[in-house]
């Protein structure tokens, strides 16, 4: 299940890279960023299972002019963005890299609320680790 889990986030994250380094091509599709962005204000709960090196729950808080934050336990991730696309969620926050580019990403269906998906956590361009992403109730954290 992780296999195709990693290949619907690869086809993802493409999409999501195609879009905002040519963002003239999804605003002719007809995408609405403002709009969605604002219906998502809030925090959500998150909890990402099945991964390699340990599973977690933190507190995703998303603001109506895209920004996102994190916090995991005593970690807290203050710099990050998300936006909404065709009902896809996706949200990328900035990460220590230890010398590398870092980012946590994480991928889901959006409609009236964020439904379950995959998370990954990226280093160096490259996946460092993934696993399933469940968003709790917004506003439960």
């Amino acid at each position: 299940m992780m296999n195709s889990l990693k290949r619907v986030t690869v086809s993802m994250l493409a999409a999501t890279v195609a879009m905002s380094v040519f963002p003239g091509a999804a605003m002719a599709r007809g995408y609405s960023f403002g709009a969605m962005v604002r219906s998502y204000s809030g925090s959500y709960p998150v909890t990402v299972t099945d991964t390699q090196r340990g599973n977690f729950t933190g507190c995703l808080t998303l603001t109506g002019n895209g920004s996102a934050s994190l916090v995991i336990g005593s970690q807290k991730f203050t710099f990050g963005t998300y936006l909404v696309i065709d009902d896809t969620f996706v949200a990328t926050i900035e990460a220590q890299g230890y010398g590398q580019n870092a980012g946590l990403v994480f991928i889901a269906p959006a409609s009236r609320r964020l439904g379950q998906g995959v998370y990954e956590e990226v280093y160096g361009g490259e996946d460092f680790e993934s696993g399933a992403l469940a968003f709790g109730m917004k506003g439960g954290c």
